[in-house]
């Protein structure tokens, strides 16, 4: 029966990392309620979701080589990124990591909801003259290293941090800015799934099982995406996603 929870978690998951967004509120609580360790949670999450990340960016593989030697850069500073999140994941205590769980959510369910306001402030950032170009080039790099260090810590809400990032650095391409979010998404799980193989900090048993679900339920999207409106879907994962927050604020504060 548990196996079945974490695959269709993970089948859920799926569906709506495709449609909406949000698939990890409700995998990464399907792990800690699997009994997994929240770091090694985490962690187990991070490499559930990494095969829909590298399915969808080869998907958009057209979209995201349109300009090379941005990739590239892209690609590095992410994979740096996710490494130094992944690292700071490793060597936090078990009990702050679990006492930054709903502070996380919470983060990740504000980005969330509020995830058009943010990439429109982003947009007159980026709008913005900017008196030198050296300065905004490596305040736009380290911002890159930031956000994806934030994926390597904790992958809930990376998406819509990762394209109010894209704004800032000046893509207007949908499709493009589609394909590098899955490019950078994947680029910061690779890094931080290899920290977590060298620290041996993934349960694969319940990782695959849930990866598993993941791949099912991207493929079953296109299905369910023709039969509900977006907005329907991101009122679940809205709804959803506050429950959550508010469960594990009570459940680690209260007393």
């Amino acid at each position: 029966m548990d196996w079945v929870v974490l695959f269709c978690a993970g089948l859920f998951g799926g569906v709506l990392n495709s449609v909406a967004g949000g698939g990890s509120f409700i995998t990464f609580p399907a792990l800690l309620w699997f009994g997994l360790p929240p770091i090694t949670a985490n962690a187990t999450n991070t490499f559930a979701a990494c095969a829909g990340y590298i399915s969808g960016a080869w998907g958009f593989r057209r979209d995201i080589t349109s300009q090379p030697s941005k990739v590239i850069s892209i690609a590095i500073f992410s994979l740096l990124g996710g490494a130094l999140g992944a690292w700071l994941l490793l060597n936090v205590s078990e009990s702050l990591f679990v006492e930054a769980i709903p502070w996380l959510l919470l983060f990740a369910t504000l980005l969330f909801l509020l995830g058009e306001k943010v990439r429109a402030i982003a947009n007159i950032i980026a709008s913005s003259s900017v008196s030198s170009k050296s300065v905004a080039t490596v305040a736009l790099t380290l911002c890159l290293v930031l956000v994806s260090a934030y994926g390597g810590f904790f992958n809930a809400g990376l998406g819509v941090i990762v394209l109010s990032y894209l704004v800032i650095a000046g893509f207007s391409d949908i499709h493009q800015m589609n394909g590098l979010k899955l490019l950078i998404s994947t680029c910061v799980s690779l890094s931080a799934i290899a920290l977590f193989l060298w620290q041996g900090a993934i349960n694969w048993q319940a990782g695959s099982v849930v990866l598993l679900g993941t791949i099912t339920g991207g493929y079953l999207a296109a299905t369910v995406s023709r039969s509900l409106s977006q907005r329907t879907v991101k009122r679940f994962v809205a709804l959803s996603s506050l429950c959550m927050t508010c469960y594990f604020f009570v459940d680690v504060y209260a007393v």
